[in-house]
């Protein structure tokens, strides 16, 4: 049953995600909090379906570890630990009751708000809490598991209602928090598993290889220009941890790394460990960390041999300035390409790029600066704190917060130049180009003076909404007379939703309506916008 519990929410959420995703504080559909909830539990369903024991330290382990290896996004990982602190308390016993599961709700709770620095009410911080407070009170007067759930989905949906009044910014949006809704949709799926309700609707625990960490780490193995120190890239997983093993154990098991090596990643808890060290002995740190548990998923390379054939064809090759962009749409990234930037990574709306994959991009770049467009306000801070994950080259984040700002500081990049000035002028190309970006509402919302309904077309600039219609072209033309002041070219870029027919009919409504502009037309092929308006 409670691996059918598992199994019935993940699909749940899964169904649910979208509707999870647009309880987005802006009404543009760029939330993500349902996809990253969503897809952390698929991860630990995933490790679930491969459990063959029925023993519910066997489930309750993989539960754990799956959720701990596939958590994405903040969301994701606070679930993870809501799910690690209830497996905490359930796999102690072979015969789960209500009084165990109300006592692993509230495990649950506390592990969740342990794993965050500031806890912050009126997020899912809040429902875990109130539906563990709620199950302490019944779990004695509840005679079974279907009364039990009843009692504590009603405390949590109330608990979900109430993130408003903690949270200002969506009581002035008019929503409740994704993430305790995301919450609630888990234990909705698991009520559904004690009714014995199958839910409809087809999903897969297919995760995308980028949101799951099974069998795979986040690290940076780059090409060493110098002597190679460590000679030997070790990684393993410390699996089925001895049950005497402490954390502390763990964290002296990574202060010896640290003693016989250097890049040294030591992350997880008592149920699960990811390790990584660059080392001349690895049989040490695999004999060490045998007395903490059993090895699995080996994997030892020798980087002095990978680096031999490169190391000549590194250095002819090398460059003072690279150009790294964040990209959404096969149009959009041949446009940077065309630009001559170095490397583009997927991201944007709906899917930014951690540090670590912004990091990652620039070490593969062959350039001793690197400029980074993060063409997107939510990936700027990611952009800056890649800077501390990169090493023997410069980050100079430019603060591009959308796609056409990106375009406008790839242009202003001159080679002959030196970095302080190419900086200066990318940074002063930023003011050089006016944005508009026009997609689609994805709830009923009053905002900026509009009475938006779900699916009305909306232009935006960077800051609020300027135009709302039913018909994209006649929004698009709305929002360009708004944003107009004397430029002379309007550039399109019309995205993965608008034929190119249309886009043409609509580029030649402008040319008619400003003659004395150059109108131009890109495809994008981005998603959840139909255009990116640029105007210069």
């Amino acid at each position: 049953m409670l691996k059918s519990m598992v199994l019935s929410a993940a699909k749940y959420l899964d169904i649910n995600r979208a509707q999870v995703d647009a309880l987005n504080v802006f009404p543009v559909p760029d939330g993500d909090t349902g996809t990253n909830m969503s897809l952390t539990l698929q991860s630990a369903a995933k490790e679930l379906a491969n459990v063959r024991s029925n023993k519910t330290v066997d489930v309750t382990e993989s539960v754990s570890k799956g959720a701990l290896r596939g958590a994405r996004g903040n969301s994701g990982v606070i679930l993870s630990q809501i799910l690690r602190g209830i497996c905490q308390v359930l796999k102690q016993e072979e015969e789960i009751d209500v009084k165990l599961f109300a006592q692993a709700l509230k495990t649950g709770a506390e592990v969740a708000y342990g794993a965050v620095s500031q806890p912050k009410e009126g997020t899912i911080l809040t429902v875990i809490r109130m539906v563990a407070e709620s199950a302490q009170s019944i779990r004695r007067k509840a005679a079974d598991f279907e009364e039990f759930f009843n009692e504590i989905i009603e405390a949590g949906n109330a608990a979900v209602e109430i993130t408003p009044t903690l949270l200002p910014v969506l009581r002035k949006a008019g929503v409740v928090d994704a993430g305790g809704k995301g919450l609630m949709c888990v234990f909705i799926g698991m009520q559904k598993a004690l009714l014995g309700e199958t839910i409809s609707g087809e999903t897969s625990f297919a995760i995308p290889e980028s949101a799951s960490n099974d069998g795979g780490f986040e690290h940076m193995d780059i090409v060493s220009l110098g002597k190679i120190e460590f000679a030997y890239c070790t990684e393993f997983f410390i699996i089925n941890i001895n049950k005497k093993t402490t954390m502390a154990d763990i964290e002296r098991f990574k202060e010896y790394l640290l003693t016989i090596g250097d890049s040294v990643i030591v992350i997880g808890d008592l149920e699960f460990v990811k390790v990584h060290v660059h080392t001349n002995q690895p049989g040490l740190a695999l004999t060490k960390a045998l007395q903490i548990g059993e090895l699995d998923k080996l994997k030892i390379e020798n980087m002095l041999e990978q680096n031999r054939a490169l190391i000549k064809k590194y250095e002819e090759e090398k460059k003072e300035m690279g150009m790294m962009s964040v990209s959404a749409g096969e149009g959009i990234t041949s446009i940077f390409k065309d630009l001559t930037v170095d490397a583009v990574i997927e991201g944007g709306q709906s899917m930014n790029p951690s540090a670590s994959d912004i990091a990652d991009a620039v070490q593969r770049i062959n350039a001793d600066n690197v400029f980074v467009f993060p063409n997107n306000k939510n990936i700027i801070l990611a952009a800056e704190q890649a800077k501390s994950l990169v090493e023997n080259k410069t980050i100079h984040v430019i603060p591009t917060k959308n796609i056409p700002q990106g375009f406008a500081a790839a242009l202003a990049f001159n080679p002959d130049l030196p970095v302080d000035e190419n900086k200066a002028n990318m940074i002063h190309a930023l003011d050089s180009v006016t944005v508009g970006q026009v997609t689609y509402a994805v709830r009923n919302t009053k905002l900026y003076g509009f009475d938006l309904k779900v699916g009305d077309i909306m232009g935006l600039d960077n800051k609020k909404i300027l135009a709302t219609g039913k018909n994209v072209s006649d929004v698009t033309l709305d929002l360009i007379e708004k944003l107009r002041s004397d430029e002379e070219i309007i550039t399109l870029y019309y995205g993965q939703d608008v034929t190119e027919a249309d886009a043409e009919a609509l580029q030649a409504m402008i040319q008619e309506k400003y003659p004395d502009c150059d109108v131009e037309l890109h495809y994008g092929g981005q998603p959840i916008y139909y255009y990116y308006i640029a105007l210069e």
